[in-house]
């Protein structure tokens, strides 16, 4: 894997495909994030090629003579270790985190097991299996975590299938919209305060934290309309948050990434409580939206990185799990 402080000598890097689109809910917003990077990576003089994984076999990834993959795939059969461990078999190397890390991180329940059992901040939940969801238990929810609360599927993002739940009478709906995008429904604590996400970029010690962003949504709804589609959010970058928070933010989100075994590039959403600026994790993405409303390239820019430099950093660190053995001398 490349470190991020390393000249990139783009004749290295080879064929490029750019794996975008796929067959998750977030197939549009996969879309514009693949296009926005394969432009990006040819502008910098990269042979990159779009690749979406709906419309061909990734068979053909080798049989194209692909030296490595951009994922800029997102949800399901992209984010979560499915399509990382296909390119672990091909012997491709690839952005972002391996199959572990990105199978853990897309189950937002699995990922609070791993933070909670190390000890670091993140809402309390209660998980309705779908054994768990008959109309005697949903209804028990709230007495656990309070209102307002969350309901969300624990395995897709871009805010789909989430509601805001502020009575008990909503519980069932909100259950409902969820069970349709994920068999498991996950509710969680609402944390009252301001929304902000941190990337990171890099790998182990040399892993580095980007300028945190504070996100100002209409009435609170950073929703999947607010999020790709509409101008009316407004984000802080830099934050404006106290020195010492925003780099205990940081910290916090450096030790997540590294439980969860991260490497590449990521981003962490969390809530910092208004009763006391506690920040509380919310979840990792491992292959973050690239758009032109994406919050990643906002905070690289930030710091001095533009969206090709970013885009060309992020693939020069493309890397396998299990890098190819050498061929042995005289091999049948």
């Amino acid at each position: 894997m490349t470190p991020l402080n390393t000249e990139i000598d783009v004749k290295t890097l080879g064929k490029v495909a750019v794996l975008m689109g796929g067959t998750s809910a977030e197939r549009e917003v996969s879309l514009m994030s693949g296009s926005g990077v394969l432009q990006a990576l040819r502008s910098r003089g990269v042979d990159a090629h779009a690749f979406d994984p709906a419309e061909k076999d990734l068979g053909e990834l080798r049989r194209g003579g692909y030296a490595r993959c951009f994922i800029a795939l997102h949800g399901r059969h992209g984010e979560d270790g499915t399509v990382q461990g296909a390119l672990e078999l091909l012997g491709i190397p690839y952005t972002g985190p391996g199959v572990m890390a990105s199978a853990i991180a897309m189950d937002k329940v699995m990922t609070k097991r791993v933070w909670t059992a190390e000890g670091l901040p993140t809402p309390r939940y209660v998980w309705l299996a779908p054994d768990r969801q008959q109309r005697e238990v949903v209804r028990t929810v709230p007495d656990e975590l309070g209102l307002p609360l969350i309901v969300k599927p624990p395995r897709e993002g871009s805010s789909i299938g989430v509601t805001k739940v502020r009575g008990y009478s909503e519980m069932q709906d909100a259950v409902a919209l969820s069970a349709r995008y994920d068999p498991d429904v996950l509710c969680e604590e609402f944390i009252d305060g301001e929304e902000v996400t941190c990337p990171v970029l890099g790998e182990g010690a040399n892993a580095r934290a980007l300028p945190v962003i504070r996100i100002m949504a209409p009435e609170g709804a950073y929703d999947y309309q607010n999020k790709y589609f509409t101008d009316d959010v407004k984000y802080q970058c830099p934050s404006g948050l106290p020195e010492a928070e925003e780099r205990e933010i940081q910290r916090i989100v450096l030790e997540a990434y590294r439980t969860l075994g991260c490497r590449g590039w990521g981003r962490a959403d969390l809530m910092i409580r208004a009763s006391d600026r506690k920040p509380f994790l919310l979840e990792m993405n491992t292959s973050p939206g690239m758009t032109g409303h994406s919050l990643v390239p906002m905070s690289a820019r930030a710091s001095g990185i533009s969206y090709e430099d970013l885009c060309l950093r992020i693939l020069a660190m493309a890397t396998l799990d299990t890098p190819a053995a050498p061929t042995r001398q005289g091999a049948a």
